[in-house]
């Protein structure tokens, strides 16, 4: 099932700012990553879209994941047929404007890039500004959550700031006091986020704590920085207090990835959803109980899958007994993911059909 536009769309700018880490790594190397995936998806068959376009010119607001369902029934599967032209120096870098172009050699599909707004025969480097690019996730519904965690792993907690004490030491700050706090790596005049520990997110496979629920303080700006600093509190939700962590708005993406499955079997579970709620739909974030040491890796797409009912067999063994039956998993949606951690991940909802809830199974797709 094919992602609607926005989707794609906002795919492009994450390929932006998602790439912005990534920006320095030489050309090549980024050449050679599409290779590696390429190959990983070899034993792959691809299928081609229902109703796939032969030509697509990218437009503002596509994403990569986005044009990928344009011309793939599974969109992760696009290093196979993405066909690194030797003229474009950076083939993740997409652009408004550009004509992707899909062509067939030696009976196998490729998708060629052509770039838009080409001056024949004046040698020149491309002028659109780095912030054209279309990206590969839609980067606006990542980076509230990357600003305003609603769920902190216990290596964020440990490394995030967090507030020493109050204005007169007051035992807790409400908007227009100051706080103190240690750990400020922030210059003078940024804003940051207070977030408040929560309620634990728990391993359901062996009941260790992973992480934690963020709930949402205030806002604040840095009016002085040393340690301790000083942020004077903007806004705020609901009282500061010793103990609190900030975060900053995210100026670029974590990390630079590309959309692929894992070449591995993965078998996670839900452990939590952003803000709190029980259920989780298109763009919102989940977090679940895999990470590095699982394999897990940015870009990676996987499928949830919700949990099948237990019934009770009542024809074998009546009203009030009978054998308890698992009924199947049923297929809820996609998850790219976005950032990954020891042993958990977050994870965006880039299609749903059916609602994702805690304790979902999470597979490779």
């Amino acid at each position: 099932m094919s992602l609607p536009k926005r989707v794609f769309s906002t795919l492009g700018q994450a390929v932006i700012v998602a790439t912005l880490v990534a920006l320095c790594a030489p050309a090549n190397a980024m050449k050679a990553d599409a290779i590696r995936l390429a190959q990983a998806n070899s034993s792959s068959n691809i299928e081609l879209a229902e109703g796939h376009p032969d030509q697509y010119v990218v437009v503002k607001g596509d994403t990569l994941w986005d044009i990928s369902g344009k011309f793939l029934r599974d969109p992760w599967l696009w290093p196979e047929i993405w066909y690194v032209n030797p003229q474009v120096e950076n083939p993740h870098l997409i652009y408004p404007g550009d004509l992707l172009t899909l062509v067939w050699v030696n009976g196998k599909p490729q998708l060629r890039l052509q770039r838009g707004n080409t001056v024949k025969l004046s040698p020149q480097v491309r002028s659109s500004p780095l912030e054209d690019a279309i990206t590969m996730l839609p980067f606006e519904a990542i980076a509230g959550f990357l600003a305003r965690p609603d769920m902190i792993s216990k290596e964020e907690r440990e490394a995030a700031p967090y507030v020493l004490t109050a204005e007169d030491q007051h035992l807790v700050s409400a908007a227009g006091m100051d706080l103190y706090v240690r750990g400020n790596t922030a210059s003078v005049g940024s804003n940051v986020f207070i977030m408040n520990i929560g309620e634990e997110l728990v391993d359901p496979d062996d009941g260790d704590v992973l992480g934690y629920e963020g709930r949402y303080v205030g806002q604040g700006r840095v009016d002085q920085v040393g340690d301790p600093s000083t942020v004077h509190m903007l806004a705020s939700h609901k009282e500061a207090k010793t103990g609190d962590l900030l975060f900053y708005e995210p100026t670029s993406f974590p990390a630079y990835f590309t959309p692929h499955a894992p070449d591995f079997e993965v078998d996670g579970q839900v452990i939590a959803v952003a803000g709190g709620n029980t259920m989780a739909g298109q763009f919102q974030v989940v977090a679940f109980n895999r990470g590095s040491r699982h394999g897990i890796e940015p870009g990676h797409i996987l499928s949830a899958w919700n949990r099948g009912a237990t019934v009770r067999d009542t024809v074998k063994g009546g009203f009030t007994g009978g054998e308890k039956v698992q009924l199947p998993d049923t297929y809820a949606g996609r998850i790219g993911v976005f950032k990954v951690l020891d042993r958990m991940s977050y994870g965006l909802v880039l299609n749903a059909e059916s609602e994702i809830r805690k304790l979902d199974a999470i597979r490779k797709p």
